[in-house]
């Protein structure tokens, strides 16, 4: 799988972060602080990580700054994305199962390695549900991204 990686500070757990996704086979793209000459802003790099899968350049992302808020509202406000800030791995399993993330948003300051480890596991097990209720939902997040904002 192809994935976007940013963060707006070159932290252990961002570099943890990379290496966990190449181990378990993923080819990254990283943006921010962890590409060297980039823009390390918050709300530059999110939103360049998200508008890889916008445009069909990574299949998913993962975005991080210190709080994972600034992050996820960056990235939120490309079309087509659909990120959630996971603070843990039941939180990763529901956001992508019943929300279909696509971009999922880490905190630095918080997230510890192994934690780290539990929130991918969960992320990566999960796959976008079939419920009628939650597709229903996602389309009525698409359809607020439509100029009129109708849900």
């Amino acid at each position: 799988m192809r994935i976007s990686v940013s963060s707006d500070m070159d932290e252990p757990v961002a570099r943890a972060l990379v290496a966990r996704l190449r181990e378990r086979g993923h080819e990254v793209t990283a943006h921010g602080a962890l590409r060297p000459g980039d823009d390390p802003q918050w709300a530059a790099c999110s939103a360049a990580a998200a508008r890889d899968v916008a445009e069909g350049r990574a299949d998913q992302a993962v975005v991080c700054c210190w709080t994972g808020t600034g992050a996820s509202i960056a990235a939120n406000k490309v079309p087509g994305v659909r990120a959630a800030l996971c603070t843990d791995a039941y939180t990763a399993d529901g956001a992508r199962r019943w929300n279909d993330a696509n971009v999922l948003a880490l905190g630095l300051r918080l997230t510890s390695e192994p934690l780290l480890t539990e929130i991918l596991d969960a992320w990566f097990a999960a796959a976008p549900g079939a419920d009628a209720e939650d597709r229903e939902n996602i389309a009525r997040v698409s359809r607020l991204e439509t100029a009129s904002g109708d849900s």
